[in-house]
This record gives structure tokens, C-alpha cells and sequence, in this order.
């Protein structure tokens, strides 16, 4: 061993010898050595002790024990000197814990004769450390005043197979406050002599903290953080930052699991010792075998360990209250029978602490006595009648009232807390790595490859526009050609009126013939291939599902495939109308395509979970959801539907693994908004002022959503096919803030994976989830809830059951437009059209819109027709064709036009309604009828034959043109 740097208090070159201790024991000297002038020494120095497994030093004192090696000056004798002086010139500190990974030498020369583990035990053990930080907010009793006292924490874990190991922290430091304990700051060693400054620190270890939100014990919510600023700043704290390890063995970590697993919860004691004796005279008393031992401001903290059998988890950090020791509480919660500070082993463990010996700490020994004497019977009766009083709110006969702890109590009333950190070498259940569940889903689903692109999608359309543009240019040269062609060859100059009057032959040529007609719907075939986009026919698609026409839904769906199917969201709806319909399979292989598009797609992977769940293909299932986890870790759904699986499963704790990562990213997701954004933009256009409560006092300017992108939140359906953008979020929220007096609730991870799941039709999930929402500490039953349950009810045609959570709704959130929105669905489905018109046109003044809008629009337009609303019926058509246009929205406007004698607008609105959809047998049918009242026959009776073609089923409609073909004479080409 080399020193360097070396300097004596009585000189430059002194004569030094090194000590080496362990364990509280000195191993040996070294032989003095002169330091050079240089300041360096060679120690030729050789020691050794015993390691056994049961003994003085064992594995887990190889863990938390340092090799002291203290460097001693010699002092020069003086005169009349007998004995060599010595003064410590300074103290290293050897950190064994490498012997217990594999490693058999160190850098300073620590060798062992043969590695102290084998292979086997390398693997299958563990090594844990336990970091006590501090305990925060301690009772006001405690103070810097008066008698020293020791303030010791213990807790035990398991080393060797079922033989627990008794950790313990003496010695905290009584702080009064007044700032926070800086970070990072090192940990300490847990022993007491360490004489050299600076040799106290662990080398390489240090305590970082972090943010009291993503802890796991308790006081980590938003509301807590005040508490925790005062209790971390301004309050007394006791301060260890000791860190200590324990080696467990392969049979230990497995009773390791199996304990976390039975009991969940792990005891942390926290004591007070006075270290000043006090007279002989008053320990006369306490030295009486019989009376019961005392421990001063017992206290136990109960840390949950649940999250150390969670897949990959390693290290658990944060805050545990802490509450008075009670023999049946802590039974109870941990089924421990023991205390560390009464039981006689660990007290024989805490050794010569400074107060334990002493007479005052005698009370806490007094177990010693009882043990060395069998115990009586009146004790153990006692002792096993508290602990079972603990499940019932009466005392049992003849039971001895529990011991009140008086002092414990004391740190609830402080709010004490302990922060402390356990942290494994290596996770007790080990997580499956990215590349793996990456492979597996490869092997399930290959990825698909990527198509040669050909000529298609909206450039094709284009082209095929301008052609069909030249070809009835052409053809209609043609026929000019042969009605005018003599004049033209003649060589004379054609006048303006002459090329006027050719202009009018021709059109009354081509509208006798028909050719007019005939090019007219040639153009329009190729302009609706042009005009009509993907974002268009999922709306049209939605409508007809709406309708319940599954038929025209399955038409438009798979028109958006042919057009383009190597869009993944094309597959996802298709998927998800599936899912409405109730064809499994179906479902299961548009969302398997979609997945082959892209592999990385949560949405994909959530929706082949969920498929894999209903088809009992659990091991795939949970493949699905764990990729998407790991994925996007942040996903607040993905870990809701893992713990749904798991709960499904009967996996408890990993359930509660998933749930608690779910809302700890929600936590994080929330604290973020709140702290970035103060005012709410929806789309740039709703600048929305909050105040206390919450209450929106601006609204959007209606037509200024892209067409497509606002879809419905809560339609009575499903929130099908859409994608919920941040900003129909925000509506949704802000919808629901604006009531007075009502304040809004927090989102959970349940509501939101419902609004998923609704999103999706995946409906026969919400019930469970819901279920969870009503046990959730901030859930319960709310607005939203309601309205969920209404819809679901709706599908099912319950109209009973789904009026009865409606109402509810409304009694929670009177003033929400999407209570009454959903409530004019309810009673125009149940036939109540006048309670439905009354509803919607409620909806309508609100402020804000409600979610659903395009269907109210539709649905109101209707009634106002039914009831001879003309031009109300109009108008509110007009809003949907500005808001979100379609067939269905352009029709309205076309049949409230023609009730009101606008025919040339009505036949612009029909016109745009058939190039949506030139299938729609009510189009044709009110063209038919614009055509007689404006006297074109021909286009009258080609409208009437397709009308006839699309089979019609309105027969009230169909009667009225028979009646105006009879009027107008013409029109039937049957006739």
C-alpha cells in the first residue's frame, strides 16, 4: 500500500504505521515506515479475517461495512516518556460490496483465496440497499435542548433463505429547519467511527431527490405539495442519509417475493433513545423482570413494497407516514409479530449504542429477562387476544384493552414522514425488453411491404376529369357541327346574333334528346371521383351508421380502401365499424393490416389487444399492450387497458402496477398543462377566459372547423371513427365547465380510456371500466359518466334505462349542451319529436356547441319539415352544410327550397347533394320533382327512372310525384 501526500504534525518526514480494522475489530499493524521528503510511504502490509456465513462477519456485514485503514504518526518520545505516542494523520475507507458481485480483487488489493459466491448464487441472489434520507415534520417535542438522545429507524429483510437481517440507522441529526437539504448530496456510511472528515461518504453514491409527484409512498398528490414544501423547509427534521445494504440468497429472494406478495406492506420503525444516563436511584423500577419493556415516541411507517414486483422495477423512493406502534395494527398490515427495538436478537444487534446500555434504556431490554424464563400464560393470552380484537370494532371478553402509545400519537399530530429509498441490484421479475416484444409482434403480423406506387388517389381523378371535360367538349362540337355545319363552310362572318340563336337551338336540341342530361351525369361521375375526399366519405360513412344503414356504412368504408389501402386509419375505422356491428374476425383482420402498416402505431396495437381479448387469445393480448407501453410510456390508455387485462387475468399486482403508472403519467400530463397554459385555444379561434370556476365566456365561430375533423364526442351511437384532437377535447371540457357553480372535475385514467373506447365501439369493455371510475378516489359518479351509460343504453334501444341516466346527467350538470343534446337523440329515437325539437333547439342557445352537432342539426331540420318549419328547417341545414356538408345536409336544403318555391336553389342544393351521393333515391326523387314544376321533361323522366331504379321507399313521397306528373302531364316514360 502506497501514501502519498503524507505530512506529520512534528515534522515533514514522520514515522508512520497503518491500522487496519473491520467490523469494529483491528485486523493488524503495519511495520512504521519513514515518510520521504516527498510526502510518500510503501507499506509492506498483509492482513486478513474470517468470513463465515453465521457469525461475527458475514455477507451482510460485507454489504454495509467498510475496511477502515487509519494512518497513525509516531510521536518522538519525550523525556520520562514510557509509551510511543500516536496521532491519526488520516483514514481510508475500503467499500467491499464488489466481493459480492464476483469480483475477487480489488484496485487497493482486497483479495479473497476463492470468490465468497458461485455462479448460481451470483444469478439467482439480490443485493438491496436501503437509503434513510430523513424523517420530515417531527413532533414539536422534539428539540436541540436538553438530554442527547439517539434517533434510530429499523426494519428487517431476509439474507439467508428464511433468516431475517435487522437494518439499522442510529444517530439522526435533529435539524429545526428553516432551509431544504441540498442536492445531490453523498450518503453515509451507517456506522459510527469514522474518524477522518470526509471518510464518512460513500464513494460514488449520492442522493439526487426528484420531483414529490413521481415518488411511490404516499403524499405525492398536486394537493400535498404545500405540505411537503413546509414540512422539506421550514419544519424540524431529523437527518440520517445513511445508506446500508443487505445480501439475500437465492431461497431469500424468493421468500423475498413471496412476503411482498402475502403482506405488501413493510414495518419501518422510528425510536427515541436518551443517551445521558440518569440516577441509579430511578432505574430501580425499570430493572423488574416483570413489568413490560418501553420504547420512547415508538413509531412505525408503512412502506409498500407491491411496486418491487412489478416487471422491471428495481428501486423504490419516496415519503411514508409515519403512525404510533401498535402491536395489532402492525400485525394486521404486515403480519410482523415482532418489533426490532422490543424483540431480544436485535437488541443483542444494536451492540453498544450510545443510551441502549444505559440505565434509562434498560426498559428496552427487559425482554432478555423474560426470554431466559418460559413465558406465562396470562402474556401470551393477551398478546394473541389484542391481535385478533383487531377485525372486530368490539373488545372481546376478558380481553386486556390495547396499549394507547401516547407518544407515537404524537407524530400524527406533526404529520411525520420518513423518505427513504429501496433499491435492488436487479428486478425481481424481469421485464421483457423492446426487441423482444418488437419480435413477437413481427412473428404475429408481418410488417406488409411497401406497394409500387402506381398512378391513383387525386391525380388520377384529375386526369380523369379533364378527359371526361374533352370528350363531351368533343361530342358537343359534334352535334353543333351537324346542325350548323353549312353556314359555317360558306365563308361568310357569323354575327353575334347569329352565333346567340345557334347557341339557344343547341341547348333545346341537346335537352329534347337528352344528350344534355346524359353528358351532364358523364361530368358528374368524374367530379364526384375529384371533389369527394377520404375525410368526406369517413362522414358519410359515419352518417349512414348513424342511421343504422350498415349496408351504405360498409359501402363508403370500403370505397375509402379501394381509393387508398395503405392508410392505416382507413383500417382502423373500418375496424372499429366492425366492432359496432359485432363481426370479430373481421375487425381483427383490419386492425392486423393496419398494424402490418405500421408496427409503431399505438392505436393498432391497443385495438389487436383488444380484439385478442375477446377472442381468448390472452398471451397475445398482453404482448400487444405491453409493445405499446413500451412504446409510448407516456400513454395514459395503453397502461389502463394492460391493468383491464391483467384484472381480467386475476393479476393483482400487476394490475395495480399498470394503474399506477397510468395515473402517474395522467398526474404529470395535467401538473404540465396547468403549469404551461393559463387560457385555452381551440384551433386559434376559441380564446377562452377562465375564471375560478372554470367557466368558458367565449364560443367558437361557427364554419371555422376543417371539414371532417369535428366529429362527435358523445353521439348516441359511438364516438366512432373520429380522431379526438386536443382541441375537441378542450370543447368537451369546457362544455362542461359551463355551469355555474359546478366545478369541473379532474380527468382519471378511466374516463379517459372510456371516451377510447367508445371512440373505438369496443363497448363491452366500458362497463368495467366504468366500474373502476366509480371507486376511484377523485371518480365517482359524474356528468360525463352518465352520459356514457345513456349512450350505451341507447344502442341497445333501452330508451328506459338510458332516460334514467340522462336525467341524472342533467341533475349533476343542468346547464351542459351535451345533456341536452343527447336528450333530443333520446326522444327523437323513442318517437317524441316535439320533446326532441324542444331539446335540441335548447342545445342550440347555448353558448358553447355541444360535442354532437351534426346530427342535431339534421335531426331538428327534419322535425322542423315534419312540422311545416319551412324555413327554419333551411336554416338550420344551412348551418350543417357550413359546419360539416353532406348528402344528407344538402338534401334538407334542397327540400326546404322546393316546399318554399326556390326551385332554381333547390336544384343547386340537390345538384351538390348527388354529386356527394348519386345513389340516394330521395335525391333523384326531388330532382324528379324541380324538373316537372320547371317543365324539363326529358331530365324529369330520366330523374324518375333512377329514382324507380334506387327503389324508394318513401311511398308519401313517390304518391306526390304521380300526383305532379299528372298535373304537369308528363314525366312517366312508361306512359
Amino acid at each position: 500500500m502506497d501514501g502519498y501526500d503524507l505530512k506529520g504534525t512534528k515534522g515533514d518526514t514522520p514515522v508512520t504505521f497503518v491500522r487496519a480494522e473491520f467490523n469494529n475489530v483491528a485486523l493488524g499493524d503495519s511495520s512504521k515506515v519513514t515518510v520521504s521528503s516527498e510526502g510518500t510511504a510503501k507499506y509492506n502490509f498483509t492482513s486478513s479475517f474470517d468470513f463465515t456465513s453465521e457469525g461475527t462477519n458475514t455477507l451482510d456485514d460485507l454489504a454495509h461495512k467498510p475496511v477502515f485503514l487509519t494512518v497513525f504518526e509516531v510521536l518522538p518520545k519525550e523525556k520520562k516518556q514510557k509509551e510511543e505516542k500516536t496521532v491519526i494523520l488520516g483514514q481510508a475507507v475500503v467499500d467491499l460490496l464488489p466481493l459480492l458481485e464476483g469480483q475477487c480483487c480489488l484496485e487497493v488489493t482486497v483479495s479473497v483465496s476463492e470468490a465468497l459466491l458461485t455462479t448460481a448464487q451470483i444469478l439467482g441472489g439480490n443485493l438491496v440497499k436501503v437509503t434513510l434520507e430523513a424523517a420530515y415534520s417531527v413532533p414539536e417535542i422534539f428539540g436541540t435542548t436538553g438530554p442527547p438522545q439517539n434517533y434510530m429507524v429499523g426494519l428487517q429483510l431476509p439474507t439467508i433463505g428464511e433468516k431475517d437481517c435487522a437494518i439499522f440507522f442510529k444517530n439522526g441529526t435533529l435539524k429545526l429547519g428553516g432551509e431544504k437539504e441540498y442536492v445531490p448530496r453523498p450518503k453515509k456510511w451507517p456506522i459510527a467511527n469514522i474518524l477522518a472528515p470526509g471518510a464518512q461518504y460513500i464513494p460514488d453514491s449520492f442522493i439526487t431527490g426528484g420531483p414529490f409527484v413521481e415518488e411511490d409512498g404516499e403524499l405525492n398528490c398536486p394537493e400535498d405539495k404545500d405540505f411537503r414544501n413546509q414540512a422539506e423547509t421550514l419544519k424540524k427534521r431529523i437527518v440520517w442519509d445513511f445508506e446500508s445494504r443487505c445480501y439475500l440468497d437465492p431461497p431469500a429472494v424468493a421468500n423475498f417475493q413471496k412476503r411482498i406478495a402475502d403482506c405488501r406492506f413493510w414495518p419501518v420503525e422510528i425510536t427515541r433513545v436518551p443517551v445521558a444516563p440518569v440516577s441509579k436511584g430511578k432505574s430501580t423500577k425499570v430493572d423488574k423482570g416483570d413489568d413490560d419493556g418501553q420504547v420512547f415516541f415508538h413509531g412505525v411507517a408503512y412502506v409498500n413494497m407491491v411496486p418491487l414486483l412489478y416487471p422491471g422495477v428495481k428501486r423504490i423512493r419516496g415519503a411514508f407516514r409515519v403512525y404510533p406502534y401498535l402491536d395489532g395494527p402492525v400485525y394486521e398490515k404486515t403480519k410482523c409479530l415482532f418489533s426490532l427495538f422490543h424483540d431480544v436478537g436485535h437488541q443483542n444487534k444494536l451492540g453498544n449504542v450510545p443510551g441502549i446500555n444505559s440505565p434509562l434504556a434498560k426498559p428496552i431490554l427487559t425482554k432478555i429477562v423474560k426470554e431466559e424464563k418460559p413465558p406465562r400464560e396470562k402474556d401470551t393470552v393477551r398478546k394473541l387476544s389484542s391481535i385478533k380484537s383487531q377485525s372486530s370494532d368490539n373488545p372481546l371478553e376478558g380481553e386486556v384493552p390495547l396499549y394507547q402509545n401516547a407518544e407515537g400519537q404524537q407524530y400524527v399530530e406533526a404529520g411525520t414522514y420518513l423518505l427513504l429509498e429501496i433499491e435492488l441490484e436487479k428486478a425481481l421479475v424481469p421485464k421483457r425488453l423492446p426487441e423482444e416484444l418488437a419480435s413477437r409482434v413481427k412473428e404475429m403480423i408481418p410488417p406488409r411491404p411497401a406497394l409500387v406506387r402506381r398512378t391513383g388517389g387525386a391525380q388520377k381523378a384529375v386526369d380523369d376529369y379533364h378527359a371526361q371535360i374533352q370528350n363531351i367538349a368533343t361530342a358537343i362540337l359534334e352535334e353543333y357541327h351537324k346542325m350548323f355545319g353549312k353556314e359555317l363552310t360558306s365563308g361568310k362572318d357569323l354575327d353575334n346574333q347569329t352565333l346567340e340563336n345557334h347557341k339557344c337551338q343547341l341547348n333545346y336540341e341537346l335537352n329534347c334528346s337528352g344528350k344534355y342530361f346524359a353528358f351532364k351525369e358523364q361530368l358528374k361521375t368524374a367530379a364526384v371521383a375529384t371533389s369527394t375526399t377520404s375525410e368526406q366519405l369517413r362522414l358519410f360513412a359515419y352518417e349512414a351508421q348513424v342511421n343504422e344503414d350498415f349496408p351504405l356504412a360498409t359501402v363508403y368504408y370500403e370505397e375509402r380502401l379501394v381509393r387508398d389501402n395503405q392508410n392505416l386509419e382507413h383500417w382502423l375505422d373500418y375496424g372499429s365499424f366492425c366492432l359496432l356491428t359485432n363481426d370479430i374476425l373481421k375487425a381483427q383482420e383490419c386492425f392486423r393490416k393496419a398494424l402490418s402498416l405500421n408496427q409503431t402505431n399505438i392505436d393498432s396495437l391497443l385495438l389487436c389487444g383488444l380484439v385478442a381479448i375477446m377472442l381468448e387469445h390472452y398471451e397475445e393480448a398482453e404482448i400487444f399492450f405491453e409493445d405499446a407501453t413500451c412504446l409510448e410510456p407516456t400513454n395514459v390508455v395503453a397502461w389502463t387497458l394492460l391493468g383491464l387485462f391483467y384484472e381480467i387475468q386475476n393479476n393483482d399486482i400487476r394490475m395495480e402496477m399498470a394503474f399506477h403508472e397510468a395515473a402517474k403519467q395522467l398526474n404529470a400530463r395535467l401538473a404540465k398543462e396547468k403549469s404551461t397554459a393559463e387560457t385555452v385555444d381551440v384551433e386559434g379561434k376559441l380564446e377562452s377566459s377562465l375564471t375560478a370556476l372554470g367557466v368558458v365566456i367565449a364560443s367558437p365561430s361557427k364554419g371555422d372547423i376543417p371539414q371532417g375533423e369535428f366529429m362527435p364526442l358523445l353521439s348516441f351511437l359511438s364516438y366512432g371513427f373520429l380522431k379526438v384532437s386536443k382541441s375537441q377535447i378542450s370543447l368537451l371540457v369546457l362544455a362542461s365547465s359551463a355551469s355555474p357553480g359546478v366545478s369541473q372535475r379532474p380527468s382519471t385514467i378511466f374516463m379517459e380510456t372510456t371516451r377510447f373506447l367508445m371512440k373505438v365501439n369496443a363497448v363491452q369493455y366500458v362497463h368495467r371500466v366504468l366500474a373502476h371510475e366509480l371507486l376511484h378516489p377523485q371518480g365517482g359518479p359524474s356528468c360525463e359518466y352518465y352520459l356514457v351509460l345513456a349512450e350505451i343504453h341507447l344502442l341497445k334501444k333501452d330508451f328506459a334505462k338510458a332516460e334514467e341516466y340522462i336525467h341524472a346527467a342533467s341533475q349533476m350538470d343542468y346547464l351542459n349542451p351535451n345533456v341536452w343534446g343527447l336528450k333530443g337523440h333520446h326522444f327523437y329515437l323513442s318517437g317524441n319529436h316535439a320533446e326532441a325539437k324542444e331539446c335540441y333547439e335548447r342545445t342550440l342557445s347555448f353558448v358553447v356547441d355541444a360535442a354532437e352537432m351534426h346530427f342535431i342539426y339534421l335531426r331538428l331540420g327534419s322535425i322542423y319539415l315534419e312540422e311545416g318549419e319551412v324555413r327554419n328547417a333551411k336554416n338550420t341545414y344551412l348551418l350543417a352544410c357550413k359546419k360539416s356538408p353532406s348528402c344528407l345536409t344538402w338534401l334538407g336544403v334542397g327540400i326546404a327550397c322546393y316546399r318554399l318555391e326556390e326551385l332554381t336553389e333547390a336544384e343547386d342544393a340537390l345538384s351538390e347533394a348527388n354529386a356527394m351521393n348519386n345513389y340516394n333515391a330521395e335525391v333523384w326523387a326531388y330532382l324528379t320533382l324541380v324538373c316537372l314544376k320547371a317543365g324539363r321533361q326529358l331530365e324529369a323522366e330520366q330523374s324518375y327512372k333512377y329514382t324507380l331504379k334506387l327503389k324508394l321507399k318513401d311511398e308519401a313521397l313517390l304518391k306526390e310525384i304521380h300526383m305532379v306528373q299528372d298535373m304537369v302531364g308528363f314525366g312517366d316514360p312508361s306512359f
